[in-house]
């Protein structure tokens, strides 16, 4: 088994690498600028997206949860097509700007195979088995559907660049040379200076040689002579090139450079960038103010399906907000300003009341969108979930926990989650009914909806006095099954709340008959069981209790604490050591534990964590050793008084067996014989 936790070792050391590596090219990504003009759209919108991406790896970096073996190579493959990404985006940045130009099909030959390696790669992500917050989950989902998009469109390059460079590239001689062709390519392709000219050059032969297609000498002979047409015609139009005022012609027209709005930011109605962006009943976005000016001129289906919409209620659309924020910031344009949620409260307590009265109707659809919306106003702010509570939404969600449709039954349990945050809530939800109905979600609702009623079993098991309730309701069976059967997320949110439900000592017994034992002792043997820190929190707690020192001990759970104690963390160190000294401790079991702890050789381990453990884990393991001092005193007391009733062999005098049977302080054991006696007053 050492094998097998040195090799999840090395495994979790690789998916930290990997994440360590993702951020770095993300970095690089990020500092990678000034795209050519004719590629200008596709190089920035692939640069943001993948800029976009970087919460996920900060979030990786900071977890605290191993990353498992599959999510490892999963996230190994991101890396290879962000590689892939980085080198298109670097020669679209530094590269020959002719060649980029001329060699347009194999450039968009190039954007579509990283594409498609970047929504292949992040499809392959397992984001249940990942530390990540829902919130980050969504927004790579966002950019993961907008690579998907990007597959499907055909953005090409300037068409009338493209079209001149090509025209000047195939003449074979300086007549009929078009002035007003040359102008353009060398304002379209920022050729307007000698310092310019120089780094194309150098950058056109580099590229040609590295692209090994064709005569390498044939191509830098053509394309030379088309850069030195330009540069002819700049220095004629130019005397000064070289000079500060030589960039002045072709400058002094042309305007501030404006990054460009990504389509998917804009309205479909104004076409502008969205201040308050919201989805209507089909899935599509629209500017809220837009969009309400449709629907009150008496429209009935969505501007861009041009489908029925089933319900006309709105729902913000926070990440792509959030997304509209962080690209103004990345790009130097002042965030739009939403003036209706933040400057006019009253509209938006009568937009809650709304609210509630559909959570109150029989309308499915309209519970179903309301409830929704409550679940993302109460995850946003302490505002919002006081507002939400005092407005009478608890007792009303609380009913919807038994709706009959699954998505509605969801969303109400999260918004109670989402409100539970508030302390003042706990009390409202609690008396509204709400753990009993909580629980039937936990066992008979959607692997989502039962993630999220045992994390509001978690949030509301705060409070000593609720922590009773929960455990009489019948929740602790409900979570062990969610701990047995579920998502990775799933397996994290049942653990803390058991743990926090087996605080109170009632509680324990409950998990121990409910079969929590076999289940967490299960996880602890796996190597690469990324639980195993939660589930040895909850072995802690149950080895207090005597339902749980029994169970432990019939599932001999000596030797593998003891394993832990010698491979794991510190903090699964201390907690190793704190579940071994209560079983050791007073009880049925005591001996045989301390028994089993002696026979596996557990001293050597509690030596070294006495002298480097944690301060706990250096008291758990002084105690252990005293208590195992003890109990090996007692045993060489125990044998000779064995001896000595059964006589002296061959008539040697019973004094001198006596003495040889009677440890000194020359003896191995000798300097414990003082303690002997505290050890019995035990």
């Amino acid at each position: 088994m050492k094998a097998d936790i040195e090799r999840a070792s090395e495994a979790q050391s690789e998916g930290e690498a990997v994440v360590r590596r993702l951020a770095m090219t993300a970095e690089e990504i990020a500092a990678i600028s000034d795209f050519r003009n004719a590629y200008r759209k596709p190089l920035c919108s692939l640069a943001r997206r993948i800029r976009l991406l970087e919460p996920m790896f900060h979030e990786l970096a900071d977890g605290r949860d191993p990353i498992p073996e599959s999510a490892a190579r999963a996230l190994a493959e991101l890396e290879k097509s962000l590689t892939a990404a980085k080198d298109l985006l670097w020669h679209g940045s530094v590269g020959s700007k002719i060649f980029v130009v001329l060699e347009r099909d194999n450039m968009m030959k190039k954007f579509e195979d990283v594409t498609t390696q970047l929504d292949q790669a992040l499809n392959g992500i397992p984001f249940d088995e990942l530390d990540i917050s829902e919130e980050v989950i969504e927004q790579v989902e966002l950019i993961h559907a907008q690579f998907k998009k990007a597959k499907e469109r055909d953005e090409m390059p300037d068409a009338e660049l493209y079209s001149d460079l090509l025209s000047l590239y195939n003449k074979s001689n300086d007549t009929n040379l078009d002035p007003s062709t040359l102008s353009r390519l060398a304002e379209n392709l920022q050729l307007v200076t000698i310092s310019d000219l120089k780094q194309e050059s150098l950058a056109l032969h580099e590229m040609v040689f590295a692209s090994g297609g064709g005569d390498p000498g044939e191509n830098i002979e053509k394309m030379s002579m088309l850069l030195k047409k330009i540069k002819d015609f700049v220095q004629t139009q130019n005397p000064e090139m070289g000079t500060e005022s030589d960039v002045k012609p072709f400058l002094q027209d042309r305007k501030p450079k404006v990054p460009i709005l990504p389509d998917e930011f804009r309205c479909p109605i104004s076409l502008e960038l969205m201040k308050d962006p919201v989805i209507v009943a089909t899935g599509q976005t629209y500017e809220r103010t837009c969009i309400e000016k449709w629907l009150a001129s008496g429209h009935d289906t969505c501007p861009k399906t041009q489908q029925k919409l089933s319900t006309t209620f709105l729902t913000t659309n926070y990440v792509l907000r959030s997304l509209i924020e962080q690209w103004c910031e990345a790009n130097g344009v002042d965030p739009p300003k939403c003036p209706i949620q933040s400057n006019n409260p009253t509209l938006e307590h009568s937009h809650v009341a709304a609210l509630l009265h559909k959570l109150s109707s029989r309308n499915i659809d309209d519970q179903q969108s309301a409830a929704g919306e409550l679940r993302l106003l109460a995850k946003r702010d302490a505002e919002n979930r006081i507002y939400i509570a005092k407005a009478g939404a608890i007792p009303l969600l609380v009913k919807l926990l038994l709706s009959t449709d699954p998505r509605t039954q969801e969303h109400a349990v999260t918004a109670l989650l989402n409100l539970s945050i508030h302390d003042n809530n706990k009390t409202s939800i609690i008396s509204s009914g709400a753990i009993p109905r909580i629980v039937l979600v936990l066992r008979n609702g959607s692997m989502e909806a039962r993630e999220n009623a045992a994390a509001a079993l978690f949030s509301l098991s705060v409070v000593d006095e609720y922590k009773v309730t929960i455990g009489a309701s019948g929740a602790i069976p409900a979570l062990i099954s969610l701990l047995s059967e579920g998502t990775r997320r799933g397996k994290k949110d049942a653990a803390t709340a058991l743990f926090n439900l087996c605080i109170y000592q009632g509680n324990k017994g409950k998990a121990v008959r409910a079969g929590v034992v076999p289940l967490i002792m299960g996880l602890l043997k796996e190597p690469s069981e990324p639980m195993k820190d939660e589930a040895l929190a909850i072995l802690t707690l149950l080895s207090s209790h005597p339902e749980g020192k029994s169970a432990l001990a019939d599932a001999q759970a000596v030797p593998l604490l003891i394993e832990m104690i010698e491979c794991g963390s510190s903090r699964n160190r201390e907690n190793a050591a704190a579940g071994l000294l209560n079983l050791c401790d007073n009880g049925e079991h005591q001996f045989s534990s301390l028994a089993a702890a002696q026979s596996c050789g557990a001293m050597g381990p509690l030596q070294e964590l006495a002298i480097n453990g944690t301060e706990r884990g250096k008291r758990k393991a002084v105690q252990l050793i005293e208590r195992m001092s003890l109990f090996l005193v007692q045993q060489h007391e125990a044998q000779a008084l064995a001896e000595a009733s059964e006589g002296p062999p061959d008539g040697s005098p019973a004094h001198e067996q006596r003495e040889c049977a009677t440890p000194t302080q020359d003896d191995d054991h000798g300097e414990h014989v003082g303690l002997l006696a505290a050890y019995h007053a035990c």
